[in-house]
């Protein structure tokens, strides 16, 4: 909507409109099939995978409480951005309120890099796991996993928390049309009147300080793990290693490499579709939600265990 001040004669802007895939508009339905189906199972493998975390006794560890916060995290992202794409597809409700707008642009900004911190911290779990193996209970605690998610919390909210700050300070003054399915920084705040280099500069520093810095990160860790696994021994000992980090590792490349297509597909946009960075950028909030909880689920003995157990514990109190 837009609201006409008398006294300056200009346009101020209450809501947006977000034109999804406007340029293919035929992929609205053909995307909403598969994109509803990975919704509901990312929604429901997570799920239940806390209520087996939280019911299953023997689960009640650090390492599948980093688990429980990547699970919570999916789903907060989730549930903020497909259901109002589905919407958008469905009953083309593209209107999307000035407050809504940003509260959806700071989510998206904050529990991103959130995913992408507790990675790191569940890749310093399993180096501490293989490199420093007697010392793991005394490292890896619950108090450890409490300060960790504290750190998470302050240290991505303290840097994300000014992105979407900056874009609501500007001046919207006749545009409100965002080509996008969501309230991204830079889609939103190039509507503006005003200079919007600050946002630009402030969004890069942010996405290389927090995702870089991580995903380096993480990159060590695993080359530290590998030297370890290498001067095992004992027969065995080195494909058991390996495969102890082998959901986590599957799903740092997934999460990366969506994150990677996304960034070279933005930078080329000239010479492709520009729907297609709208695309990814949808996708990367629900594939990654969709097969973190089902790769762990299916590559770790005991959370299988958890899931039967209460499966069975289920069906003999029906009967």
């Amino acid at each position: 909507m837009l609201l006409y001040n008398n006294s300056s004669l200009t346009i101020e802007v209450s809501e947006f409109l977000l034109n999804c895939f406007v340029r293919s508009s035929g992929w609205q339905f053909w995307l909403s099939l598969p994109l509803s189906l990975l919704f509901l199972l990312a929604m429901g493998a997570n799920a239940t995978l806390l209520i087996t975390i939280w019911l299953e006794a023997s689960l009640h560890e650090p390492r599948y409480y980093l688990l429980s916060l990547l699970s919570l995290l999916d789903m907060v992202l989730c549930l903020t951005v497909i259901p109002k794409v589905l919407a958008i597809f469905w009953f083309d409700l593209r209107p999307i309120s000035f407050s809504a707008c940003f509260l959806q642009m700071f989510i998206m900004n904050n529990f991103l890099p959130m995913e992408s911190c507790t990675f790191l911290a569940m890749a310093y779990d399993h180096y501490v796991a293989i490199c420093k193996p007697l010392h793991y209970p005394s490292i890896i605690t619950d108090q450890f996993v409490a300060k960790t998610l504290v750190f998470i919390l302050a240290w991505n909210t303290f840097l994300t928390v000014p992105i979407p700050i900056l874009s609501a300070r500007l001046h919207y003054c006749g545009k409100n049309i965002i080509e996008n399915c969501i309230c991204a920084n830079l889609s939103v705040s190039k509507l503006s009147c005003d200079n919007v280099a600050l946002n630009k500069i402030y969004q890069l520093i942010v996405a290389w300080t927090l995702l870089g810095s991580d995903l380096t990160l993480i990159f060590f860790s695993y080359i530290f793990i590998l030297q370890a696994v290498l001067r095992f021994k004992a027969k065995g000992a080195a494909a058991k290693a390996l495969s102890t980090c082998g959901s986590h590792f599957i799903l740092i490349l997934f999460f990366s490499a969506i994150l990677l297509v996304f960034v070279f597909t933005h930078m080329a946009k000239k010479k492709i579709s520009p729907d297609i960075p709208v695309l990814l950028n949808v996708l990367h909030h629900v594939i990654p939600a969709a097969l973190n909880p089902i790769v762990y689920g299916v590559r770790t003995q005991e959370i299988k265990q958890g899931i039967w157990k209460l499966l069975r514990k289920g069906s003999h109190s029906r009967k």
